[in-house]
């Protein structure tokens, strides 16, 4: 998984990890960190990326989760990005366990920042 996970640093049109209803204007986003780690039982995944698309993060893990299974390989996640096309990915990852814990702004907007991160821990 943190090899495939490698494929999705960066910016890129993260079409075939959007929902259909959503409402971004560009899919081009900046996906700055992904870590994936586990401990007692669990695996966390931490994103940070200068903004997000509806479902973007349980798309990305639903296809990592894959990735873990051996049901697409490392390269198969890069050519899904490639592909831009939702319809090729696999299933939406359920919310559960899902945690928002940061949201940053420009600085001229002159709001408290933080950063703009998801959370994601699975059961095994």
């Amino acid at each position: 998984m943190r090899d495939a996970a490698g494929y999705l640093l960066g910016e890129h049109d993260f079409s075939s990890f959007r929902a259909a209803e959503c409402q971004a204007k560009s899919p081009v986003k900046h996906l700055q960190r992904l870590d994936i780690t586990e401990q007692d039982g669990l695996i966390r995944f931490d994103l940070l990326a200068n903004a997000f698309l509806h479902h973007m993060v349980r798309n990305l893990v639903g296809a990592l989760v894959y990735v873990g299974k051996g049901a697409l390989s490392p390269q198969g996640l890069a050519e899904l990005l490639a592909a831009r096309q939702r319809t090729k990915a696999p299933p939406t990852f359920m919310p559960d366990g899902l945690y928002l814990t940061g949201v940053g702004y420009p600085e001229n907007f002159d709001l408290p920042s933080h950063s703009s991160a998801a959370r994601l821990a699975l059961w095994r």
